[in-house]
């Protein structure tokens, strides 16, 4: 684990530092079932020694709440209705991954009942209060997760997200909240609410946070049939100037003045960063977001849980249990008719997005209070889902942050895109957070985990004429490398002029500075393919010993160039010959 100066640096320490802000809280409504402090010591002094002794653990330390339909072993998953409890004796995909990389459950989260709402109050355990806005809704239905971490009690908390349960109370909370695309966390062990369209998602203080807890829940299990990987041509950076869409004044009626000028002010945040915003009619995304409750597609929660509250009437809460029932008795010609619908949705929704990298809209429309949804809560939580509910329907992914504040209450924005392209709204929140490093392609390692690094050397390093087909395939930035002191450099006669770098030993050779830069197997394919003579790729090693695959060019051609051995970098050979007098 690494130390820092000041605060609690032990799991230990960061354990009772936890405790006692749930203390001064006073928030017993964020929790179903909080884990006893000793029980959850005993596993912080069991990690801590395990650190001691040199397991390196990703997460060591950090310390999660879990939205009560995720299954942990040994505590109850109720998905707050105390007749349907039950206890796992295994934890879901998503909480084992996150424990065995050194992460801690603190404990079970309130929510919205069977996963079925966007408010946070539709629970027996009392609704769950906005974190800076106590009289008004955390939103939901992954309430209680999302306050935990907006209070600094969790790092991060695991939700899950069906209409936009893993946006919008991030949205009210002042927080990020991360949907993946559909299927790469997998879904074992989740209590389902609309199955096809489940997804588990992550709140976290920091963007940093929240994609490092996503990066070790992704992966596939044979458990989950939904599970899914990542293509092998998988975007791993956005675009040095992404074009991204914007929704037109219409769309964003449902806003008030105030979250209308807070939208825009993101927007031109974003276009500040070097991204370009076009204005498009997203009508349709708007029109598809309703059929997930207004038509036949909801009888998915009634496969989920419809049987348990034919059973149980009694036991659910009364808007959850209309909700449900209603939806066991729609026709099956019905939900085939909105399937087929939603097919067209999808062919519209890719016609939408062609030729841009994202979409920027406002997270949800409005920040009601406690009170006014206990007085309209079927109207005020339709509403809340207007910009998130046909999301998963159309299988792509977002990302909603923080963007300032509307109308008393914080106000969020989502950069959504196609599926898989999760690395490139990742870096556009970066971007609009102030997280992305000196550009978007400098930010943090990419969240797939399926890249090979290329070193490269001259012409296609930043700033270069052609880096462009490097970040054409979404190829990202990893950092500055040095060769070892066995290489030559040579400025080869080709248009445009590039070095070629040959192995020589390390006795007749030099240092030589290039950057590392990290493409999917299938970008490193095509980029493969178009390499023109006298290049090619070959092993190259380090200062450090570890060797990479990179730019190499044949003996004969690096005779026939000039020795540039000495300048031990392009750019620096380059600078020479702009300023004749520098040596």
């Amino acid at each position: 684990m690494n130390r820092s100066p000041v605060g609690p640096v032990t799991a230990e320490e960061r354990l009772a530092a936890a405790y006692t802000r749930i203390e001064k809280a006073e928030r017993p409504e964020i929790w179903i079932t909080l884990r006893r402090y000793e029980d959850v010591l005993a596993e912080a002094r069991a990690l801590d020694a395990r650190v001691a002794a040199g397991a390196v653990l990703p997460l060591a330390g950090r310390l999660f709440a879990v939205k009560d339909n995720i299954d942990v072993a040994g505590l109850p998953t109720t998905a707050a209705c105390p007749a349907y409890a039950y206890r796992p004796e295994v934890s879901a995909t998503a909480v084992q991954r996150l424990t065995d990389a050194g992460a801690l459950v603190l404990g079970k989260t309130n929510m919205d009942q069977f996963a079925t709402g966007l408010v946070g109050t539709r629970s027996p355990y009392g609704p769950v209060r906005s974190a800076g806005r106590p009289e008004k809704i955390s939103g939901g239905s992954s309430s209680g997760s999302a306050v935990a971490v907006a209070l600094g009690i969790a790092d991060f908390a695991l939700g899950t997200d069906t209409a936009g349960s893993g946006r919008v109370p991030a949205a009210f909370n002042d927080i990020v909240g991360i949907k993946p695309t559909l299927g790469l966390v997998p879904n074992t062990g989740v209590v389902p609410a609309a199955r096809p369209y489940d997804s588990v998602s992550v709140f976290a203080r920091t963007l940093a946070e929240a994609q490092q807890a996503l990066t070790v829940m992704i992966g596939p299990d044979p458990a989950d049939p939904r599970s899914r990987t990542w293509p092998d041509a998988v975007r791993l950076a956005a675009p040095q100037r992404p074009r991204v869409a914007l929704p037109r004044d219409e769309d964003l009626a449902p806003l008030s003045d105030e979250a209308r000028a807070a939208f825009h002010a993101a927007a031109g945040r974003l276009r500040d960063t070097g991204a370009e915003t076009v204005v498009t009619d997203v009508s349709p995304l708007l029109e598809c977001a309703r059929l997930l409750y207004d038509g036949a597609l909801v009888a998915e929660r009634h496969a989920a849980v419809g049987e348990f509250i034919a059973r149980h009437p009694e036991a659910a809460d009364p808007v959850v249990a209309g909700i449900i029932s209603a939806a066991g008795t729609l026709p099956a010609h019905a939900l085939a008719a909105d399937q087929e619908r939603l097919d067209h949705f999808r062919a519209a929704a890719a016609r939408l997005l062609a030729g841009f990298d994202a979409l920027l809209l406002p997270t949800t429309t409005e920040h009601p209070t406690i009170a006014a949804v206990r007085a309209d809560p079927v109207g005020i939580n339709k509403r809340l889902g207007t910009y998130t509910n046909f999301v998963n329907l159309l299988d792509l992914a977002a990302v909603a942050v923080p963007a300032g504040e509307a109308d008393g209450s914080p106000f969020g924005i989502s950069i959504i895109t196609r599926a898989f392209d999760d690395q490139t709204g990742l870096d556009l929140a970066a971007r609009l957070l102030g997280e992305a490093g000196e550009s978007a392609g400098r930010a943090r390692a990419p969240l797939p985990g399926t890249g090979v690094d290329l070193a490269v050397f001259g012409a296609h390093r930043h700033g270069q004429p052609l880096n462009h087909q490097l970040t054409g395939l979404g190829a990202r930035y990893a950092g500055d490398v040095r060769t070892a002191a066995a290489y030559r450099l040579t400025a080869l006669a080709t248009e445009p002029p590039k070095p070629g770098v040959i192995r020589v030993g390390a006795d007749r050779g030099g240092a030589i500075t290039g950057e590392r830069w990290t493409l999917s197997p299938a970008a490193l394919g095509r980029f493969l393919a178009e390499l023109p003579a006298p290049m090619s790729l070959g092993r190259i090693q380090l200062d450090d010993g570890s060797w990479v695959l990179g730019f190499q060019c044949d003996p004969h051609s690096a005779a026939s160039g000039t020795d540039i051995t000495h300048h031990g970098d392009w750019l620096a050979y380059l600078a020479t010959i702009t300023d004749p007098g520098r040596p």
